[in-house]
């Protein structure tokens, strides 16, 4: 029982559910700011992501006409739990008690399933712009997730784990992977930028061309969970970033006592994950949407390439230093 109840409130708690879903919407209000001052904007007040989420819930759930009423309520609630989930592996303090050897490929499996109910809920509306918004939705995430799945790979190869605790405990000892590994770095950036649909890469949800994209049938609660879904993935994808290449919740020495340095770990998680932040808007604000013409001719042509590039480098730099 005493293992069982930490466990539990790690979980439901801090830094689990409660935590992230504060921490999303503080994220998005950080997010919304940004880009207003920015642009040269005041931006929103403090509580005006958490108001709009209330509101939201508390809208009517309109239903389209031939379309499984409780596949619809469930998918949210599924794309939810997933990047929840994902999020109980990446380190907050030192490290994840329920990290194991193998939880990276977990953490980016859980990541891709929002985008794969995204591009469902889309097809199943029955309305031509959810339609061509949710078939942009899987034909974007064919380009982008080739290149950010093998730039978040490079640090496993580079440390030789594939356990992001053990990640970010091997950058302690040698040196942040996003000096070693600059190009991984850019690249899993741009990936999570993808990845978020945030721009230039919004184009399953132009509004100038079809509405909203995939999000055009969504109302009520279920148009509430699906933004509160892309915030936490927003929180999960810059923690995970933020472990794997700017050595995690971990300082270069060990601090006494053991509880100061729990305080000092969630310090810097919250200072890295707000700085990945940071450049996520900076590029959100100064770019503007692109075709997916366009983003097939990058994503593949130059953004895959320099993630095989980096790849090469970490075998090389393996080979070297295991070699007599």
């Amino acid at each position: 029982m005493t293992g069982l109840l930490p466990g539990l409130v790690y979980i439901f708690l801090f830094p689990g559910f409660v935590f992230l879903v504060m921490y999303a919407l503080f994220f998005e209000f950080i997010d919304r700011k940004i880009t207003a001052r920015m642009q040269n904007r005041v931006g929103p007040p403090f509580v005006q992501p958490f108001a709009d989420f209330i509101k939201m819930l508390g809208k009517e759930v309109i239903d389209v006409e031939g379309v499984d009423r409780k596949v619809f309520d469930a998918a949210p609630v599924v794309a939810l739990a997933a990047v929840m989930t994902a999020f109980l592996y990446i380190p907050v303090f030192m490290s994840s008690p329920f990290g194991f050897q193998g939880d990276l490929i977990l953490v980016l499996y859980l990541l891709t399933i929002p985008t794969v109910i995204l591009f469902l809920l889309g097809w199943m509306s029955r309305n031509i712009f959810s339609s061509i918004g949710g078939i942009r939705v899987i034909t974007q995430m064919f380009i982008y997730e080739v290149p950010f799945f093998l730039a978040l790979l490079t640090p496993a190869l580079m440390a030789g784990t594939w356990s992001i605790s053990e990640i970010v405990q091997w950058q302690q000892q040698n040196l942040w992977l996003m000096f070693l590994q600059p190009i991984g770095f850019i690249v899993a950036l741009i990936g999570l930028q993808a990845k978020l649909e945030r721009p230039p890469f919004d184009i399953p949800e132009a509004e100038t061309e079809i509405v909203a994209g995939p999000w055009t049938e969504l109302t009520g609660r279920r148009l509430a969970l699906m933004h509160l879904v892309k915030d936490v993935s927003l929180v999960t994808g810059s923690a995970l970033v933020a472990a794997l290449f700017l050595g995690g919740p971990v300082l270069p020495w060990v601090i006494t006592p053991f509880w100061l340095g729990m305080i000092a770990g969630f310090g810097l998680f919250v200072v890295k994950t707000l700085a990945v932040l940071l450049v996520l808007s900076s590029i959100k604000v100064a770019t503007g949407r692109i075709r997916i013409d366009q983003l097939n001719t990058i994503g593949w042509k130059y953004i895959a390439s320099a993630a095989l590039f980096q790849v090469a480098i970490v075998l090389i730099i393996n080979y070297r230093w295991v070699s007599p």
